[in-house]
Formats: C-alpha cells, sequence, structure tokens
C-alpha cells in the first residue's frame, strides 16, 4: 500500500511546477512551486524533524498565519504545502531603516495574534525573529514552524535545541523546557531590534517600550508577561 508521503510527492511532481528555491540547509528546504492548471503558487517545505505543530495547523486559519493545506510524514522525513505569502520579510525591511514606535506596536500586536492561535493550541513557535515575519501590505504573517514544538508538562527540558542565537531565550539552551514564555522573550528582542537596530543587551529601547522589552527579556520566565494578551494590552 503507497504511504500518504510517497502519494503526495507523486502529486506534487505531476500538478506542480518548481519556480525557484528560497532556502535550503541540513534540515531541509523550503520552495516556491506553482500549480500547473491555476498558476497558484504555494511553498513546498521538506525537512527533517518533527512535524506535530503543521499538523495541528491543518484545522486552523489566520490572517497572521500561512494557511497549512497539506503534510505528510515518512519515519523524520515531512512534506507541507503552505500558503505561499508575497512580500518582504521585517528583516530586509530593517535593512532599510528602523521602525517607529507606532510601527513597531502595530507589527508585534499582529505577531501576537499569530502565537495566541499557536499558544491555543498548545504550541511554542521558538524562532520567533524578523526573518520569519513578512509584511503583506500592512499585515504582519508570522511564518516556519519547523523549530515550533508542542508544549509538553512532564518534560523538564527541550529533548533539541533549536532557535536562533540573539533571539533565543535562555531556556532554549537546555536550561528547562521552552513554553509559551520562551515566545514572549524572542517578542520582547524583536521590539527592540525594531526601534533601535541592537539586541537588548546592547542597546536598550528608551520610555516605556524599553520597560516592555525589559519585562519580556527577563531571564526568569516568571518575570515575563504571562501571555501575548498582557503583552498586547501593555503595548
Amino acid at each position: 500500500m503507497i504511504s500518504i508521503y510517497t502519494w503526495l510527492q507523486h502529486r506534487l511532481e505531476e500538478e506542480y511546477d518548481p519556480v525557484r528555491m528560497l532556502k535550503q540547509s541540513d534540515r531541509g528546504s523550503v520552495q516556491l512551486i506553482r500549480h500547473k492548471a491555476s498558476g497558484q503558487r504555494f511553498i513546498l517545505r521538506q525537512f527533517t524533524g518533527n512535524p506535530e505543530v503543521y499538523y495541528k495547523l491543518l484545522d486552523y486559519t489566520c490572517p497572521n498565519l500561512p494557511t497549512v493545506f497539506e503534510v505528510a510524514s515518512l519515519g523524520s522525513e515531512n512534506l507541507v504545502v503552505e500558503e505561499f505569502i508575497a512580500g518582504d520579510t521585517l528583516g530586509f525591511l530593517l535593512e532599510g531603516g528602523l521602525f517607529s514606535p507606532e510601527e513597531t506596536k502595530k507589527v508585534v500586536i499582529q505577531v501576537c495574534h499569530a502565537l495566541w492561535v499557536l499558544h491555543s493550541i498548545g504550541a511554542v513557535h521558538r524562532d520567533v525573529k524578523p526573518e520569519n515575519i513578512i509584511l503583506r501590505g500592512d499585515q504582519a504573517v508570522l511564518i516556519d514552524f519547523d523549530a515550533a514544538r508542542l508544549h509538553k508538562p512532564e518534560n523538564e527540558m527541550d529533548t533539541q535545541i533549536l532557535g536562533t542565537t540573539g533571539f533565543a531565550a535562555p531556556e532554549q539552551y537546555g536550561l528547562s523546557q521552552s513554553d509559551i514564555r520562551t515566545d514572549i522573550y524572542s517578542l520582547g528582542v524583536l521590539i527592540n531590534v525594531m526601534l533601535t537596530g541592537e539586541h537588548p543587551s546592547k542597546k536598550l529601547a528608551g520610555g516605556k517600550m524599553g520597560r516592555i522589552v525589559d519585562r519580556c527579556t527577563h531571564v526568569n520566565p516568571q518575570h515575563r508577561y504571562k501571555n501575548v494578551l498582557r503583552l498586547m494590552e501593555a503595548l
């Protein structure tokens, strides 16, 4: 009997044309593909790892998250077909200049909406950073759930260290298990980078935004905002 993974592989080869490779690493690749009949573009992710969050997202839609259409796994190998988000990454836009406090608030609140969905299904993104946020017009979309995990209360620490240096919370380095406050930490770094271009340890944003960043990035997760709703209220 043919596996769902092999079936999806064959269907992708027959019904879609590759457009271009967007990202490739030891863990996998991200490719832009086009449906031959409709011309519609999609993202094809092929990666080695844990696909549990992608499977959960099949049942959810949110304007600040890409829609996940199909997921198939064979052992540790995974295929994901998701919505193509046309726009520029926040990382690219930051190369052209910093954001105002109002612009920063607007983007971060929309990222909080995306994280609220993830957190409500028990998932932690674990890699919130400018390169994983696409601005589609004035809409911020959080992408890339390859490092995301479902929180498992019985575990004392993460089974695999994943995340981006500078944006990753201290607990992601094996001190304890990641939870929703891990993403709060990354949001604090994100706010600071958007306002100052620097990590808060090097240059902290001024005024109220600086106080918000300071609380988000506290080493002890218990001293951070309890959830993204509290952070949104503060913003």
